[in-house]
C-alpha cells in the first residue's frame, strides 16, 4: 500500500511507519513537528527508499489536497492530534485548531482527492480514542455504537473529528473508516504521560505522582498491538464502519503504577531508590477526570482477525527497559526545554 500518515513522527504515529516500512509498504509522514514530535522516532527508517517525510501543519488545506494529489496515497492515516488531556485543560485552542480545523482541512483534501479521480480502493483511516465515550461506572464496556459524552476538552476536540468525519462519509461520499483505541503505551512516548513519568521520576528519585487516591481505571494497549491493528484495519477494514482496539488489561493507575515499581526494582537492584513504591506521591486530581474506560474490541477481532499479542506485564517490562536503554532520548527532550516530571500537580 502508499500510506500517507499525518502525525508520523508523534508516539503512535511512528510505531505506525516503522512497522509499515517493516511490511513493505510506502510512506509518506506529513508532521508539523510540534513539541511532542521528533524525528529520532523514525529515524531507524528515515534513508529507506519507501520512505518520505514533509513537514507541514496538516491545517494548510491547499497543500493537504497537493500532497495527496503528488504521493497518491491507498489510504490516509490520520493520526495527527493533540492529545495530553492536562494540556487540554491549561490550553484548548491548539486542541481545537489541531483536532478540529485539521480534520476538516484533511477531510476536504481527501473530497478533492476521490472526485478527481482516487485508488478505486482509498479510504481515510481517521485514529481517535476511546475518551470520545466518556466515562464508565463499575460495570460495562464501550461499544462502536456506545453514545459519545466526552468530559475534557481533548475528547470534546477528539470527538468533534469523529463526527466530522462521519459526515463527510456520509454527505460527500469520502470512504471512511474510524478506530477509537484505549490508552497505549510503549518505546518513544512523549515524557509527559504517565507511564515515562513513572520510569523517568523513579530512575532519578523523584516523587512518582498519581492523581487522587489512583481509583480511575484504563484499559492498557501495547503501541506495537496498536500499529499492527491500524495497519490491518488501513488494508481490510470496511469504509463506513469504526473498530475499538483495546488490550484487555484494565488496571486501576495505582495497580499500574505499582507494577512498574516493582519492574524497576528488578531492573534495577542496586538502585538507592528501592523500593521505588516509596517514591509514589498523590496528588490534587484533576477537573473532569474520567473514572474507567474500558474497550470491547470483539468486533476487529471477529471480523479482521486480530487481537493484542503483548500481554500487560511482558509489555510494561519492554517498556521500562526501553527508557532504561535510551536514557539519550528523553534526556534530549528535557533539554530542549520540556520537563519530564510532567503536568500533573508537582512543582517543576
Amino acid at each position: 500500500m502508499r500510506l500517507m500518515v499525518t502525525g508520523g513522527a508523534g508516539f503512535i504515529g511512528s510505531a505506525v511507519i516503522r512497522q509499515a516500512i517493516a511490511a513493505g509498504h510506502d510512506v509518506l509522514n506529513v508532521d508539523k513537528l510540534t513539541y511532542a514530535a521528533n524525528p529520532e522516532n523514525v529515524a531507524s527508517v528515515a534513508d529507506h527508499d519507501r520512505y518520505n517525510f514533509v513537514k507541514n501543519d496538516i491545517c494548510d488545506q491547499k497543500s493537504m489536497t497537493a500532497l495527496m494529489e503528488e504521493f497518491r496515497p491507498d489510504v490516509l492515516m490520520h493520526l495527527a492530534a493533540e492529545t495530553h488531556v492536562d494540556r487540554s485543560i491549561d490550553g484548548p485552542s491548539a486542541f481545537i485548531q489541531t483536532n478540529i480545523v485539521g480534520t476538516y482541512a484533511l477531510l476536504e483534501a481527501a473530497r478533492a482527492y476521490v472526485q478527481g479521480g482516487a485508488p478505486e480502493a482509498f479510504r481515510f483511516h481517521h485514529i481517535s480514542t476511546d475518551e470520545v465515550y466518556g466515562t464508565l461506572g463499575a460495570e460495562g464496556e464501550f461499544f462502536e455504537d456506545s453514545p459519545y459524552k466526552p468530559n475534557s476538552p481533548y475528547s470534546a476536540a477528539k470527538a468533534s473529528s469523529d463526527m466530522l468525519a462521519r459526515a463527510w462519509a456520509e454527505t460527500f461520499k469520502v470512504p471512511v473508516v474510524v478506530t477509537n483505541c484505549s490508552n497505549n503505551y510503549g518505546p518513544y512516548q512523549f515524557p509527559e504521560k504517565l507511564i515515562p513519568i513513572v520510569i523517568i521520576n523513579a530512575l532519578e528519585g523523584k516523587p512518582i505522582p498519581v492523581y487522587g487516591k489512583g481509583a480511575n481505571v484504563r484499559d492498557w494497549l501495547y503501541v506495537g498491538d496498536h500499529a499492527d491493528a491500524l495497519l490491518l484495519v488501513a488494508e481490510k477494514g470496511d469504509p463506513g464502519e469504526t473498530y475499538n482496539i483495546g488490550g484487555r488489561a484494565e488496571r486501576t493507575n495505582l495497580d499500574l503504577v505499582k507494577m512498574l515499581c516493582a519492574i524497576l526494582d528488578e531492573e534495577l537492584p542496586g538502585s538507592v531508590n528501592r523500593p521505588h513504591e516509596s517514591l509514589i506521591t498523590f496528588v490534587a486530581d484533576r477537573p473532569g477526570h474520567d473514572l474507567r474506560y474500558a474497550i470491547n474490541c470483539d468486533k476487529i477481532e471477529r471480523t479482521l482477525g486480530w487481537s493484542p499479542a503483548i500481554a500487560i506485564e511482558d509489555g510494561m517490562r519492554k517498556t521500562v527497559r526501553w527508557y532504561l536503554e535510551n536514557r539519550d532520548w528523553w534526556e534530549a527532550i528535557r533539554n530542549r526545554g520540556h520537563d519530564t516530571a510532567g503536568r500533573l500537580g508537582l512543582k517543576r
